[in-house]
């Protein structure tokens, strides 16, 4: 008898082809909580992307053997529960690096040349050449908080730039940090104090949640910008939005949030500011091999 794979959040239709190969495979894309529970006691497997909250309730009403997330971050999956339960967790960390490093870039440069503020003026019918000053990437220093693999594709690209890159990750070794022509900073408050742009690339725990707070923004230049691109609290936002408010800092591009969708927020009136919806990941390639990855590793573990 084949194993049974429940999906509920959308994954590229390739690797769901992958999954039919070897299983049964039912999608329910945007289940509810309560409907996930009602039906989760008949599959060995359950895969989700970030939309998905794989809660205690789900994985105590269940028997699952796995539980994928076809992405980098297992924040949306109850872990404990899953170990305490028996089910492995699997994710892939591994897929969408390119994706995000480039995504990070993409933000940069519209903030810093206003790119999004002068395709604003025209649809407007303003021609707003000269109140769009922007700055150039060539001779400024990134500060990179997380050295993991994105950070340090962050790293090439600012290297191909010109930018001088440091980087803060107290787990990991100055030689690590230099394959990537980068400096390694022992002290946070030291990138943050020398950095003109910091892009922040770490995982979202207790001990780095608001990581970047108001003190931390404090040490900030006020010509510097804040890119965010790995989980939205890692910032604390209403610290942000002051620092944002008051020149403190000269901007921010988020493609994350600490609530998500973003809906109503004082972030949405400031022109200083650069903001997507979670996209990082969100490239046609990075999709297929995400899914790909994970139920390869499903696969593997239901044999």
């Amino acid at each position: 008898m084949k194993p049974k794979i429940l999906i509920t959040d959308k994954i590229h239709d390739s690797a769901i082809e992958e999954a039919r190969k070897f299983a049964e495979v039912t999608t329910a894309f945007g289940a509810s909580e309560d409907e996930i529970v009602s039906k989760i006691r008949e599959y060995d497997a359950l895969i989700v992307r970030s939309g998905t909250k794989v809660t205690r309730k789900i994985i105590e009403a269940g028997k699952l053997k796995v539980i994928g997330r076809a992405g980098v971050g297992l924040d949306n999956v109850d872990v404990t529960a899953a170990k305490e339960k028996g089910a492995a967790v699997v994710n892939a960390p591994e897929s969408l690096t390119i994706a995000v490093a480039e995504m990070t870039f993409g933000l940069v440069i519209s903030l810093m040349r206003k790119i999004v503020a002068g395709d604003k003026s025209l649809r407007e019918k303003r021609w707003d050449r000269n109140k769009l000053m922007g700055n150039e990437l060539y001779g400024k220093t990134i500060g990179i908080v997380g050295f993991g693999r994105i950070g340090r594709e962050v790293a090439d690209r600012a290297n191909a730039f010109g930018m001088k890159v440091i980087a803060y990750d107290p787990y990991v070794t100055i030689e690590d940090v230099r394959e990537s022509n980068a400096k390694l900073i022992v002290e946070i408050d030291e990138l943050l104090k020398n950095s003109d742009v910091i892009s922040v690339h770490a995982p979202l725990t207790p001990q780095t949640k608001h990581l970047i707070n108001a003190e931390k923004l404090k040490l900030m230049k006020n010509s510097a910008v804040l890119v965010n691109i790995a989980r939205g609290g890692l910032v604390d936002t209403n610290a942000l939005i002051d620092a944002l408010k008051n020149k403190k800092i000269a901007g921010a591009a988020l493609d994350v949030f600490e609530t998500e969708p973003l809906g109503e927020s004082p972030l949405l009136e400031l022109e200083n500011v650069v903001l997507t919806p979670h996209l990082g990941a969100s490239s046609a390639e990075a999709q297929v091999v995400a899914g790909t990855i994970v139920v390869e590793k499903i696969k593997n573990i239901l044999g």
